[in-house]
């Protein structure tokens, strides 16, 4: 099996070619690199890439910008193999993620995402702990090893705290390609690919061995989204239509977690003084009202 990774572009340059690079440098050659370049504005980094003397990397330029969005769709219409990663453009692999996905892939036939474990890194590549990773921690429960989830169970665990790192996720291709990403999310349609999977009674494993470095910086779209109000605009928007999907299908304690959304209040508040500071008040009576369960 080959394993496909798409890295849809847009950014610097230096963390870009650092990705490549870790894809480069895994220990099982089985893999097959897309690189998306979504019109960055900096052709350097694109030239680079088109210059890589590797027969399993492509290199591909938008003919206009498609936004994040946009150019996760796709990625997920470039698949060509059974399972893909859709990389982010500043993470890492580390050396044994192909050979690691691949073993699990082969060990349970029957699931449709792996989450393996992620070690989470700062814009200079130092380990780090935030306060939003030891959340996720906690809500991705006591486990340990390697299991699957699915069901209610598993959509109930992501709607009390979207512990997932999407960048690091392999996907089933054909249903992903099947679903689509929306393209007028902006930061929650991870989580609204990872419901829509589960509701086709979809399954992840989840596996506890770090193979993969997730960069966690200001620059993100999630840490952008959050002091101006709009994250949090989709987040309750995907809630309320999570909980009607829940209701429907008998799911209870689903649909409480999707009305409750506790983390998401939380987080709500936690980007509140950022706001205040920023003096943006349309943004601080968006956040307010998220808290308060509002929106």
């Amino acid at each position: 099996m080959i394993l496909d990774i798409v890295m849809p572009f847009y950014g610097r340059a230096d963390h870009f070619m650092q990705a490549v690079q870790s894809v480069l440098g895994q220990d099982n050659p089985a893999w097959r690199l897309v690189i998306l370049d979504d019109q960055n504005p900096d052709p350097a980094p694109g030239a680079w890439a088109a210059a890589l003397d590797d027969p399993r990397i492509s290199y591909r330029r938008n003919d206009v910008n498609l936004g994040v969005s946009g150019n996760f769709a796709r990625a997920a219409e470039v698949m060509t193999g059974e399972f893909g990663v859709i990389m982010g453009c500043d993470d890492i692999l580390l050396p044994g993620y192909v050979d690691r996905m691949l073993e699990l892939v082969a060990e349970h036939p029957g699931v449709d995402m792996v989450q393996p474990g992620v070690t989470v890194i700062d814009g200079n590549g130092k380990p780090v702990g935030p306060l939003a990773d030891r959340v996720k921690a906690l809500y991705r429960g006591r486990q340990t090893g390697t299991r699957v989830l699915g069901g209610e169970e598993l959509a109930t665990s992501l709607l009390r705290g979207n512990w997932a790192y999407f960048p690091s996720v392999a996907w089933r291709a054909s249903l992903v390609r099947d679903i689509g990403f929306r393209r007028d999310l902006a930061v929650v349609q991870d989580l609204r690919m990872m419901l829509d999977i589960i509701e086709r009674d979809g399954a992840m494993l989840v596996d506890d061995r770090a193979i993969f470095a997730y960069r966690r910086h200001g620059a993100s779209v999630s840490a952008v989204g959050g002091p101006d109000g709009s994250k949090f605009l989709e987040e309750a928007a995907l809630f309320a239509a999570v909980a009607a999907e829940a209701d429907q299908l008998g799911w209870t304690r689903a649909a409480r977690a999707a009305r409750a959304h506790v983390s998401s209040r939380l987080h709500a508040l936690a980007d509140l003084p950022a706001a205040v500071r920023a003096r943006n008040w349309r943004a601080v009576r968006i956040i307010l009202g998220h808290a308060g369960g509002r929106s």
